[in-house]
């Protein structure tokens, strides 16, 4: 259970942000338990997706079909069960400048560390590398940024406010609009963290890590793997974006022994049970007398 005693999880989001000797690698959080199982780990730091985290509640896709509210009911579950801070996925803001104030406020009020809101409009809200990508005006993200802003600094001045910049491929977007995009966020919004949507290639990253002076980290986009700890290290970032890890695993893991369940019956489980012997979440039987 996380210590009630610790600082708040904003500022300890934000003296792992400020970091320059290691890469901090946010996961993502399937649920609750297993945020638990990943603190045990060792994990720092952990972000609740409505692709990934909001997907596995409902199985609904991510084209801000949740609400505001489902989204920091399962967020708070994740954030009050660890001790390491939680991000929650504001999707657009739910709405306009009031929405964002008060979807920032039910954050902090929840017991997460920071958001991450996005540009995209809010009725045309499309899953990440989905074709078809628009972004609002710039204005229109600034603003959306600026409430954010305000209203952290009502409640909790060290709540991390993120700003995802989907315009690299947006049909009304390009390279130059998103380095344009990351810096006026962090300018004109105020925006303590920007995020890179979709970069083509490293040389990408080196741009933008090169136009961009505040914390600055990368989706894998249209890399062909993702970057490794030492690279990101080396292109001068301190935050990995691995928020797929944890559900990846689960959910190829799952599907490996249900199948091997439906063939072999409960010897799959037999072997499974005999192959991660000793794991301290896998349950077993004390042994008759």
């Amino acid at each position: 259970m996380p210590d009630r005693a610790a600082p708040r999880p904003s500022a300890r989001l934000r003296s792992l942000l400020a970091r320059d000797d290691r890469v901090l690698a946010v996961l993502g959080t399937p649920n609750a338990f297993h945020a638990q199982i990943m603190e045990a780990a060792g994990c720092e730091a952990a972000f609740v997706g409505t692709g990934i985290t909001g997907g596995n509640y409902t199985a609904f896709a991510d084209t801000g079909l949740l609400s505001a509210t489902e989204c920091v009911q399962f967020g708070g579950y994740i954030a009050r069960a660890v001790s390491f801070p939680v991000i929650l996925d504001g999707d657009t803001g739910h709405g306009g400048p009031p929405a964002v104030r008060r979807l920032v406020h039910e954050c902090i009020r929840a017991g997460l560390a920071g958001i991450r809101i996005d540009d995209q409009p809010i009725e045309g809200k499309r899953s990440t590398q989905s074709p078809g990508i628009e972004v609002v005006s710039r204005d229109a993200a600034v603003e959306r940024y600026q409430a954010a802003v305000s209203a952290r600094d009502e409640l909790d001045p060290s709540f991390v406010i993120m700003a995802q910049c989907y315009a690299r491929d947006a049909v009304n977007g390009g390279l130059g609009e998103l380095l344009e995009r990351l810096n006026l966020y962090l300018t004109r919004g105020r925006a303590d963290w920007v995020q890179f949507e979709s970069p083509h290639s490293v040389a990408e990253v080196r741009q933008a890590r090169a136009a961009v002076s505040g914390t600055l980290s990368v989706m894998q986009g249209k890399l062909p793997k993702p970057l490794t700890l030492s690279e990101h290290f080396a292109l001068g970032l301190r935050v990995a974006w691995y928020t797929f890890l944890p559900d990846q695993v689960l959910k190829a893991t799952s599907w490996e022994f249900l199948r091997d369940f439906k063939a072999r019956d409960i010897d799959a489980w037999i072997d499974f049970q005999a192959k991660h012997d000793g794991n301290p979440y896998l349950r077993t039987r004390p042994s008759s007398p």
